[in-house]
């Protein structure tokens, strides 16, 4: 088959479709949102009405049903007016992702159509205060009671950790076992002895809600369990093999707006009589920067299309999310480089860009773990 990278023509007016929008709805108030740490309900209603949520959500339960490199296109160009909002919109999918990875017929039809009925909010509860990119290290505790589980623990970091109205959740039975005693589970935010934690104050991605998720004495019922009791492990292995082209297509969108910005601001800051674009360092940032964004996207779309094919083992995955998370924030400290002393202030988007490019080396797998997943699939496997 030959090699084919354009976009077919509905990809085409989904890109224009999120453009728009962001253009419109994002760009204007990014700042406020970055300043107060609002979380952009009205926004986040918008998108939703515009269709821009929930985009691999099948068709049978209200969504696009769309693939992996159509939500890619739909974060890149989000990322591109705010990371934070990006974020925030891509929890719904991450909330999401264990249910149609290996959730029952019954589990789907009643949480994802909720998210497609009316405009609300999932969250992915995996780190905990201890355990991050160790999943395995997990103490959030699950007990058996009869037909029923009981949940116990706390758990950190949580995207839309304060505002959702369900959560995926992984628990251990036995921290002594490892990866093969943990279970996912989906559960009510109204259920008795759920509640959010504290809020954090970030460094950035401050329209994102982040906060603790605490489990006290939650009992839950049979139909609560996701896949098997022994099968949690894999399941969040494979949703952070599906997660990760996001995190690489929303670097992407911080890229592609670092260029715009500093190409813009190039070719109208005067120094020395002449546009600081006619200065050969400045030329050589900016080129680099779209070397990295050309970099970034293929990669990106390279991941998403081999998810797309049903290919959750692709090292690719973890390619496009070390690369572009480094990428990101190169381009981002560039661009302050650029604006120089006028880099440095609020007066500028572009010292919010490296502010929000720094997590994406840190959360969905850091960007050490990507790199040691990397060097080992190169020493043990043939290239």
């Amino acid at each position: 088959m030959a090699l084919d990278l354009s976009l077919s023509e509905e990809q085409q007016a989904l890109v224009s479709t999120a453009r728009e929008f962001t253009r419109k709805e994002i760009i204007p108030k990014a700042g406020h949102w970055d300043e107060t740490g609002e979380f952009p309900r009205d926004v986040m209603k918008k998108a939703w009405d515009t269709g821009l949520m929930n985009i691999e959500v099948p068709a049978e339960y209200g969504g696009l049903g769309g693939s992996c490199v159509d939500n890619c296109l739909v974060q890149e160009e989000v990322a591109f007016g705010c990371a934070g909002v990006n974020t925030s919109m891509a929890a719904n999918s991450l909330g999401a992702m264990p249910l149609l990875i290996a959730g029952s017929d019954e589990q789907k039809k009643k949480y994802l159509s909720q998210l497609t009925s009316e405009l609300m909010f999932c969250a992915y509860c995996c780190s905990e205060p201890d355990a991050g990119s160790d999943v395995a290290g997990m103490r959030t505790r699950v007990t058996k009671h009869g037909d029923d589980y009981v949940l116990n623990g706390q758990k950190r970091w949580i995207t839309n950790g304060g505002v959702a109205s369900w959560y995926t959740v992984l628990a251990t039975f036995d921290p002594a076992m490892k990866h093969k005693g943990i279970a996912c589970f989906v559960v009510d935010a109204s259920t008795p002895g759920v509640k959010p934690g504290r809020k954090e104050n970030k460094m950035g991605h401050r329209a994102s809600n982040t906060t603790d998720v605490i489990f006290e004495d939650v009992k839950i019922p049979k139909s609560a369990l996701v896949g098997s009791e022994d099968g949690g492990f894999k399941i969040a292995m494979k949703t952070f093999d599906r997660s990760r082209p996001w995190i690489a297509a929303s670097a992407t969108g911080t890229i592609r707006r670092s260029l715009e910005e500093s190409r813009n601001y190039a070719l109208e800051r005067k120094t020395f009589g002449v546009p600081i674009a006619q200065h050969q360092a400045i030329q050589f940032m900016l080129a680099d920067m779209a070397i990295a964004y050309e970099s970034t996207r293929l990669l990106t779309h390279k991941a998403a299309w081999l998810v797309d094919k049903g290919d959750l083992s692709s090292i690719v995955s973890a390619y496009a999310k070390a690369y572009g998370a480094d990428a990101a924030m190169r381009c981002s400290t560039d661009a302050v480089q650029i604006f120089g002393g006028y880099g440095y202030t609020k007066e500028y988007p572009v010292e919010k860009f490296w502010r929000d490019s720094k997590v994406g080396q840190i959360y969905e797998g850091t960007s050490n773990m990507q790199l040691a997943t990397i060097a080992k699939t190169i020493l043990t496997e043939r290239l």
